[in-house]
């Protein structure tokens, strides 16, 4: 009985023994994660939800920007351009595949973009909210903007690279080759323009998402909280909360579009003046469809993806 006991423990310790080597050579994955910063781990989680709703959702985008560029070529009286007559032209004369044309500056925006977003984002409210208290709907608006604009201003060079590529009108090959044929023929400021038109509608869209969501999520009954359709009903919420953000922030997408395709150095006081007086009001919500539609869907999909990937790792997102 004793010798029996005495192989028991001694192949206990030694199963031990080989489970800590397995881990401490990367046998396991999840133990590197949790050693990790939390912040890394949000932006870890950040990153990987940009890039499942990027790669989907990045037709609508291109959609988006063609309908707003199309008002520069555009003869007066000419016949409307809806969403559906762009998607077919693009289609017929680039292919099906066209429509990820500008995916590349897409990855390499949204990818870091969104992860730094989170970070930043789950950085300031453990720093503002120790006590775990939840923020209200003006702190929700501020803790959203102020994430959204230090990720817009990191990001930006590569905002104006895609909102190029899709505008269809430069041919770039690559991310790296934009970057450096911009900085040679209209100098490295030229990848920062439309900063004022993007923290204007980046920082807002994002400080009205948070706060609607926020609200939204504290709304939902309790079963629905707790239960397995958790994240529906938070894709729900992220769904009413994204409609309400880009439809206030339409205005200032246009404006951000315009002063990034034009090769001269608009200001966006000229960008405002140009679209209304060509296009008048109903010019500055030009593509409000298919942004709505991507904005929406993105942001819904992304957070819902983030929350259940932090509440993986143990943590409160």
């Amino acid at each position: 009985m004793e010798l029996a006991l005495q192989q028991h423990r001694e192949r206990g310790v030694k199963e031990g023994d080989m489970q800590q080597k397995q881990d401490s050579q990367g046998g396991k994955p999840s133990s590197i994660l949790g050693k990790a910063h939390p912040a890394l781990k949000a932006f870890m989680c950040g990153s990987l939800s940009g890039t499942c709703s990027t790669l989907l959702f990045q037709p609508l985008d291109l959609v988006k920007t063609r309908l707003q560029t199309l008002q520069n070529i555009m003869k007066p009286g000419a016949p409307k351009v809806g969403m559906m007559t762009v998607l077919v032209q693009v289609i017929r004369t680039e292919s099906f595949l066209g429509l990820w044309k500008g995916v590349s500056p897409s990855f390499v925006r949204c990818i870091p973009g969104v992860g730094i977003y989170f970070s930043t984002f789950y950085s300031l409210k453990q720093h503002y909210f120790q006590e775990g208290r939840a923020p209200n709907a003006g702190e929700a608006v501020l803790l959203g903007a102020g994430a959204r604009a230090v990720a817009g201003v990191c990001m930006l060079p590569v905002t104006v690279i895609k909102t190029r590529f899709e505008s269809g009108r430069y041919n770039y090959v690559s991310v790296l080759g934009a970057l450096k044929s911009v900085c040679e023929t209209e100098g490295p400021r030229a990848l920062f323009s439309g900063l004022t038109a993007t923290l204007l509608r980046d920082a807002p869209f994002s400080g009205i998402y948070v706060m609607f969501y926020s609200q939204a999520k504290r709304s939902l009954p309790p079963e629905v909280s707790s239960s397995p359709y958790a994240p529906l009903g938070n894709f729900g919420c992220g769904v009413m909360a994204g409609v309400l953000a880009s439809v206030v922030t339409q205005p200032a997408d246009v404006v951000k579009t315009h002063i990034q395709v034009s090769p001269s150095h608009w200001t966006t006081k000229d960008a405002i003046r140009y679209i209304y007086m060509e296009h008048g009001l109903r010019g500055f919500f030009r593509g409000a469809v298919p942004r709505s539609l991507r904005r929406t869907l993105m942001a819904a999909m992304a957070w819902t993806v983030y929350e259940q990937l932090m509440a993986r790792m143990g943590l409160k997102s």
